[in-house]
Order: structure tokens, then C-alpha cells, then sequence
């Protein structure tokens, strides 16, 4: 993304806890209503960039930029950057109409606007009944809902996301997810979201990141990232299996792998864990090299049993290269990996 047309900038961000590195020279852009989506492990450095996009931790080295304003010494409350955490930590003794007029209220909006302004976030959020409820009376979801209309009423020019569905019971994830990202689009407002999700990660965002050990590996359109595994902890992230191979790693989706008899396999094992996933199933093979390896496809007719001895083969494996965990200090970085074509058996 050009910086020109970049609302937010991020460049070469370093941050550490007592001195041991966290953040390695992370950069990005987001645009002017984009939602930028930081997908990476538990650990792997997530909440701790979007503190310090805040202001809410130190950065040691880089520069964070809001159109074009430097905001390193500018304090959390005046960067006009909006913070929303997995709790969604309301006021539990002020109502849904409350919570969400705080941050007008406190800059002292005329009521009238206050008013007007609630009034569209409600309607947008489908609160719109829920005013005088107190957050001890409402929903998982709903109280999502209301932290998401109270940081949106404070008119900040980004919204930073933290694993905001983590807690949400998983037959209401999808369609809060979806309420989300259509206010979001509606309101012009960009956003960086960060989770360990990839499917709320692929699904969610305009662009995506992948994040390991502070390191931001990739950032790009969903299918790219996706169909385009650069390292197998790329790989491993987006649900590809990883297997050793004379040339090198190789990465394979579980739904490219087709069950054979054993003596006809690219490779061998033995099924160590087989069943029924809605849709299709799941088998879980373990290969004589040790490796686990598993394979999603329409439910097998018949079913493979637990214990058989099988082979696997697949209609394509993509190369990816070993990446190991950083050693070094904060700042460190290595060469990034070339771009491999797909290799598709003979």
C-alpha cells in the first residue's frame, strides 16, 4: 500500500519486556476504512502491538503514524485511536444508553448530538430497545455489541480489536462477527483486528498479516495469504499439514489428500483418530515416519476404521521453508522466503 494513501502507519515497531524482544520491526499500512486483520498464535506478540498502537506500552524503536502525525509522545487519549479487548469491561452500573454516551459526554457534546449520535449506533447495532438495560441484563453478544457502539462513539479515526469473539459462544460468533464488520463498512472507520482464528481472520479482513514471535511474516489479500503458505508456521497457522520431503518441508491441505490402500500411498500409517465433522469427515493418519497427518473429505463410504492400515496421496503440496524461533534480540529479522510455485505429482 502506498504511505500516500495510508491512514494509518506503522514502521518498524520494536517493543520488549525486560529485554527480552517481543515486537521485531513491525511494519504496515492501513487505509482509509480498511479492516486489517493480525492473525498469529497465543504469544506471538498480538495484544501487545495493539497497546502499543494505543499508546498503552512503550515502543523502543520505530514510529507510529496517524495521518502523518507522529504519535509516539502523544498520550493514549489524545491519538484518536479506539481500544476494544476481549472483556468488554461497560460500566455495570450505568445503562446501555450510558455506556455509549460516555465518551461524547466527557468531551462534552451537546446533548442534542449526543443524543443523534447514540441513536444511529443503536439502530446500527441492533440495540435499539435495549437502552435502559443494565450490562448484568444483557447477552455475551449484546454486551459486544454495546463495547463496540461505546468505542465507536468516541469518533476515533482507527479501531483496534483484540480477540473481541474469543468469550462468545461459538453459534453467535459468525453472525456478531458479521454485525461487526457491516458497522465497521458503514461508518467509513478502518480497523485492525488481531486473533488466533484463521477462519475469523480470512473471513474478516479486507487484508491479512501473519504475526510469529513478534515477526510480521506477510501481509496480503486473504486468498493470497492462504493459497500461498511462505514458512510451515504459516503452514501449520492456516491448516495445512507439514511434512518432511527429500527437497525440503512441504505443506499440504488436508483437503487435497485422498485415503488409498496401503500399497499405493505416497506415503503410509495407520488411522489413529477417524470421525464425522457435519459436513464431511476427519481422519487423522499416522505415518510411519511419525508424522500426523490429516485428511477432510466427504464421508468416506465405507468408513475407515480406527487402527487400518492406509496410504495417502495428494493432488499437490506446496514447498515452505523451515522458519525457527528468533534467539536474538529485539530488532532481529531474517531473509524472507522466496515465493514457490505449486508442485503437482506426475
Amino acid at each position: 500500500m502506498s504511505s500516500s494513501r495510508a491512514l494509518l502507519e506503522v514502521d518498524g515497531v520494536v517493543a520488549a519486556w525486560g529485554g527480552r524482544p517481543v515486537l521485531r520491526k513491525v511494519s504496515f499500512a492501513v487505509a482509509p476504512g480498511e479492516l486489517l486483520v493480525i492473525l498469529g498464535p497465543n504469544g506471538s506478540g498480538k495484544t501487545t502491538l495493539l497497546r502499543c498502537l494505543a499508546g498503552l506500552e512503550p515502543v523502543a524503536a520505530g514510529s507510529v503514524r496517524l495521518r502523518g502525525q507522529e504519535l509516539t509522545r502523544v498520550p493514549t487519549h489524545r491519538r484518536g485511536i479506539g481500544l476494544m479487548s476481549q472483556e468488554p469491561a461497560l460500566f455495570p452500573n450505568r445503562s446501555v444508553l450510558e455506556n455509549i454516551a460516555y465518551g461524547p459526554m466527557l468531551r462534552r457534546t451537546p446533548e442534542p448530538v449526543v443524543r443523534a449520535e447514540v441513536g444511529r449506533l443503536l439502530a446500527l447495532l441492533r440495540l435499539e430497545g435495549f437502552e435502559d438495560r443494565r450490562p448484568d441484563q444483557l447477552s455475551g453478544g449484546e454486551r459486544q455489541r454495546v463495547a463496540l457502539a461505546r468505542t465507536l462513539a468516541a469518533r476515533p479515526a482507527v479501531v483496534l480489536l483484540d480477540e473481541p469473539f474469543a468469550s462468545i459462544d461459538v453459534e453467535l460468533r459468525a453472525g456478531l462477527r458479521a454485525e461487526f464488520r457491516r458497522a465497521l463498512r458503514e461508518l467509513g472507520t478502518a480497523a485492525v483486528h488481531v486473533t488466533h482464528d484463521r477462519e475469523e481472520g480470512l473471513f474478516l479482513g479486507d487484508r491479512v498479516g501473519l504475526l510469529f514471535d513478534g515477526e510480521l511474516e506477510v501481509v496480503g489479500a486473504p486468498t493470497d495469504v492462504f493459497r500461498e503458505p511462505r514458512t510451515t508456521r504459516a503452514a501449520r497457522l492456516l491448516g495445512y499439514n507439514v511434512l518432511a520431503d527429500p527437497s525440503g518441508p512441504i505443506a499440504v491441505l488436508p483437503s487435497d489428500v485422498t485415503v488409498t490402500s496401503e500399497d499405493v500411498g505416497a506415503r503410509r500409517g495407520r488411522v489413529a483418530a477417524a470421525g464425522s465433522v457435519g459436513a464431511g469427515s476427519l481422519l487423522v493418519v499416522e505415518l510411519d515416519t511419525g508424522e500426523r497427518f490429516e485428511v477432510r473429505a466427504p464421508e468416506p463410504s465405507p468408513p475407515v476404521a480406527v487402527g487400518t492400515r492406509v496410504g495417502v496421496r495428494w493432488s499437490r503440496a506446496q514447498p515452505v521453508e523451515e522458519r525457527a524461533a528468533f534467539a536474538t534480540g529485539p530488532g532481529a529479522g531474517s531473509k524472507e522466503p522466496k515465493r514457490r510455485r505449486w508442485l503437482r505429482p506426475a
